[in-house]
């Protein structure tokens, strides 16, 4: 057995059982500026004027054709295909209609757009290296100088105005602004000789632009929430974080080459995504789900490889047991054929970004991720992404090569727990996997969902969450709870004397309990629901055995104001005319879930007319809601799936 593998195993045994983990950890890690030591040794050991850039230089024609061996057309046609763009004006209506009516995509579509035309330009032009896209890519480049904000629509009203329409006086860096940054300072290192050859003007502009809506406001502005140097107890730190970080790092070292300059703007970043760091929790678990361990644990990969880079190898957490279980995540939480584990705002279907996992599964040394980035493929040739995302890009040009020789494989322990966010995916040699949670409701992109599971047999979601639709002005204001998606009662969950669960801090799991060998998760949620629910204790217990799950609520209540009601959440056929049982069937897999003679089912249909949800799950989904005949003040309820 090899020694990481072994720690790995000491590492889960040691934390098994956990009893009122503390929702509000943070703890001073530090491990960047620990690792650097200090900003005067990072000032040495920085790589100056673009020397750490590991791809070819643009008119290095010979580099680039090995580099890219077959992809070169793919890249060449992707990028004729924007010739003849019509660069897309964003009205200011359309930034205003956030304010009017809680629409995003009116102005972020036409936005993504013209995004993605710039990096398949700027990529094929890389491949072919005839200047065929140079013009396109110009007006592309001028275009995006003239807007008055690359921010998003959404996220101006981070602003000082508090308006959804751009103002001049002001910049702030978002996901989108710093995304667009990073891309056009590619697009500055690869290019400005020969803009320069059409007209200086065009590098000038491209470089001040850059300075004023990236360089600058990152070095004056201690006010982005994101980088949480004001951070308090109870606040969030999430994916914007690193996400933001490693896109203004790109920027610094690919345009400032003053050393002292640049080693404030690296240390400042160091100390800021600490901070992530430090918020994120030990066992490594994404609270915001698979959808966004990208943008999360996978930005942070990012953010570190640039400093890898950046640091001639000098400033690198890659060792760090913590890191590589961030990575290992992704693996842990594909259940099969597409299917995820979506706690939180995830989305069922997914999987991950292959050539990302990849990459991030070889810096830290984990062959667990590369094999699962390789069965990922499922035999078919790496793409090169020519989304929004240059970075990634440019990275999947450097490895994909390595992915595509790398065995496929996706083999996960009967048991993966997660201590401290208090995650637990089990499963049995039946084909069954169990993910049950306890935390508590504040987790980034939180639903109320404390003491929730789902359920998939021989990889199918039978027992579900929902997951999110599409976002609006509502899904990220005081308004959030009134989305039934976000609600408990649309979790697989007890109703107790009428009352679901409640946002805050403060309702979470206690007792909480995992027994590997035993295949047991339970969890106390009583503290997950307000005072008026009335509740001493609620503990629920999931048994899995080789074919069957049982689910006990064993309970206490101070008063009986109203019957309880146990909610479940499906698709497909379901039958609940035999008194008892409830029939399930999904895609070929077929379940009955029995439940106390005390209880009357009911079947509820909702309609599902949001694309993000009915994309996974069809035009619409049920949930059946098992009613206590009795108001009862103690009790314990069985439920049995075989």
């Amino acid at each position: 057995m090899k020694k990481n593998t072994l720690c790995r195993i000491i590492f889960s045994f040691c934390l098994l059982v956990v009893a009122g983990v503390s929702a509000h950890a943070y703890t001073e890690r530090n491990l960047l500026q620990k690792t650097a030591g200090s900003e005067e040794k990072l000032k040495e050991v920085l790589v100056m004027n673009q020397a750490w850039v590991p791809y070819p230089a643009y008119n290095d024609r010979s580099a680039w054709d090995a580099l890219l061996g077959a992809d070169k057309e793919t890249l060449i046609c992707a990028g004729e295909k924007q010739l003849n763009y019509e660069w897309k004006v964003i009205r200011a209506t359309d930034y205003l209609e956030y304010e009017r009516s809680g629409e995003r995509n009116i102005m972020q579509n036409p936005y993504e757009a013209n995004r993605k035309a710039i990096n398949a330009l700027m990529l094929a032009e890389l491949a072919e290296g005839k200047g065929r896209f140079i013009d396109q890519l110009v007006n592309g480049v001028f275009f995006s100088c003239e807007m008055t904000s690359w921010v998003l629509s959404a996220h101006l009203v981070r602003q000082s105005t508090k308006r959804s329409l751009p103002d001049y006086r002001e910049q702030v860096i978002d996901l989108g602004s710093g995304n667009y940054g990073s891309m056009l300072s590619w697009v500055y290192y690869f290019f400005h000789h020969s803009f320069d050859k059409l007209d200086p003007a065009i590098s000038l502009r491209l470089r001040q632009t850059l300075q004023e809506r990236i360089l600058d406001p990152y070095m004056n502005n201690d006010r982005e929430w994101w980088m949480a140097f004001h951070w308090k107890p109870g606040e969030i730190i999430n994916n914007w974080n690193p996400w933001c970080n490693s896109n203004v790092l790109q920027c610094y070292l690919l345009l400032e080459n003053d050393r002292d300059r640049l080693a404030k703007a690296v240390w400042r970043s160091m100390q800021s995504v600490d901070k992530f760091i430090n918020f994120v929790k030990a066992d490594g678990a994404c609270e915001e789900g698979p959808s966004y361990w990208g943008h999360a644990a996978g930005k942070m990969y990012d953010y570190l490889q640039i400093l890898f880079d950046g640091t001639g190898g000098k400033v690198s957490l890659f060792e760090e047991p913590m890191v590589r279980r961030m990575g290992e995540y992704i693996s842990r939480t594909y259940v099969g054929n597409g299917w995820v584990v979506n706690f939180a705002d995830a989305s069922a279907k997914g999987g991950g970004d292959a050539p990302l996992i990849y990459r991030y599964g070889h810096a830290v040394g984990s062959d667990e991720m590369m094999q699962f980035a390789a069965y990922l493929l499922n035999g078919k040739h790496p793409s090169i992404s020519v989304g929004n995302d240059t970075f990634r890009s440019l990275q999947s040009i450097l490895w994909n090569g390595e992915l595509e020789k790398t065995v496929a494989a996706h083999t996960i322990p009967a048991c993966t727990w997660y201590p401290e966010t208090e995650f637990c995916y089990l499963t049995n040699k039946s084909g069954w996997f169990l993910a049950t949670k306890g935390g508590f409701n504040n987790e980034s992109h939180n639903h109320n969902d404390v003491g929730t599971f789902s359920l998939y047999v021989n990889t199918i979601p039978v027992l579900i969450d929902a997951g999110v639709g599409t976002y609006t002005r509502q899904t990220f204001s005081k308004d959030r709870y009134t989305i039934w998606t976000m609600q408990s009662n649309y979790h697989n969950l007890p109703m107790i004397n009428g009352v679901p669960q409640s946002f805050g801090q403060q309702y979470k799991a206690t007792d909480v309990v995992c027994q590997p060998k035993k295949r047991f998760f339970s969890a106390d949620i009583a503290t997950a629901y307000p005072e008026e629910a009335g509740v001493n204790n609620w503990t629920r217990a999931h048994s899995l055995g080789e074919k069957q799950l049982t689910i006990t609520d064993t309970f206490s209540l101070k008063s009986a104001k109203a019957p309880n009601q146990v909610n479940f959440l499906t698709w497909g056929k379901v039958d609940i005319s035999v008194p008892g049982k409830v029939t399930i069937e999904v895609l070929g897999q077929k379940v009955t879930l029995e439940y106390p003679r005390e209880f009357t089912a009911d079947l509820e249909t909702i309609e599902l007319p949001d694309t993000r949800l009915s994309n996974v799950w069809g035009p619409e989904i049920y949930r059946i809601t098992l009613k206590d005949k009795e108001a009862r003040l103690t009790g314990k309820y069985k439920f049995v799936i075989k």
